[in-house]
């Protein structure tokens, strides 16, 4: 009784960090933040920072502000300057990021993360993403699975967005490089897990709906240059075959549509 009272007491301590970047996005912003206040873990310090929108996030996001425990609109220099500066601002154990056109998919994710961080004692977590159309349904299922040390060289990675780490090590091992487009999320990841074999903890759960239609994903000039960003990410972070790696990664989608 003793023991589930520590644990129990640990959780409740537990501080999630958690940032949504946002810019231009009163379509989706609103079942963003929704999901947020829907969670029944609340030891949460939700960051959002938006890119300077022009359309109406900004009034929807007035609507929620007692509810931000940081709001910063201003210019930046793309998503992932504006993930560091959430980063920046971060006072929790672990920071995650939730994307202005995603949402959580129930709302038990943030206890089972905190719940998963404290009883397993882990640095690094990360989940299963679902796809969805504008309709709600799935069309996509990306179940992560457990990681091995040959995992990345065989085109495997976790869907960014279910990635939750402790914050100090954005201190020790850095933060998102702007120097690989939208592979950024990916480099980071591969410079915690292959690189620095920081050790992480799969929970098996959907954690996050993403609808369909990524900045990297919208055009076929977007994906050939995610393709280039993929590549040079892998050069520098010891893939060991980045030619075979980078035409196997995107393969090992075609499964998640079955």
């Amino acid at each position: 009784m003793r023991l589930i009272n520590s644990v129990f007491s640990a959780v409740q301590d537990f501080k999630i960090s958690l940032i949504t970047v946002v810019y231009n996005a009163e379509n989706t912003i609103t079942s963003c933040i929704d999901s947020v206040i829907r969670q029944n873990f609340n030891n949460v310090e939700y960051i959002l920072i938006d890119g300077g929108s022009t359309d109406g996030t900004i009034q929807i996001i007035e609507k929620y502000r007692h509810y931000l425990s940081h709001f910063v609109s201003e210019p930046d220099n793309g998503i992932y300057d504006a993930m560091n500066k959430g980063i920046k601002l971060a006072t929790g154990d672990v920071v995650g990021i939730l994307n202005a056109d995603d949402f959580f998919a129930d709302h038990t994710v943030l206890s089972a993360i905190a719940n998963a961080f404290v009883q397993n004692n882990a640095n690094i977590l990360y989940g299963d993403l679902d796809y969805i159309n504008e309709n709600g349904n799935v069309i996509r299922k990306w179940r992560a699975g457990g990681f091995t040390a040959k995992s990345f060289n065989l085109g495997w990675m976790p869907p960014h967005p279910t990635f939750y780490c402790k914050r100090n090590l954005f201190e020790k091992f850095g933060l998102y490089s702007l120097n690989y487009g939208t592979a950024a999320d990916y480099e980071l990841m591969l410079r915690y897990l292959h690189v620095n074999k920081l050790p992480a903890y799969y929970i098996n759960k959907v954690i996050i709906k993403m609808k369909i239609g990524g900045k990297s994903n919208n055009s076929l000039n977007n994906r050939v240059k995610g393709l280039f960003f993929d590549l040079k990410a892998m050069r520098n972070n010891q893939i060991l075959l980045p030619i075979l790696t980078v035409i196997v990664k995107p393969m090992r989608k075609i499964i998640q549509y079955f």
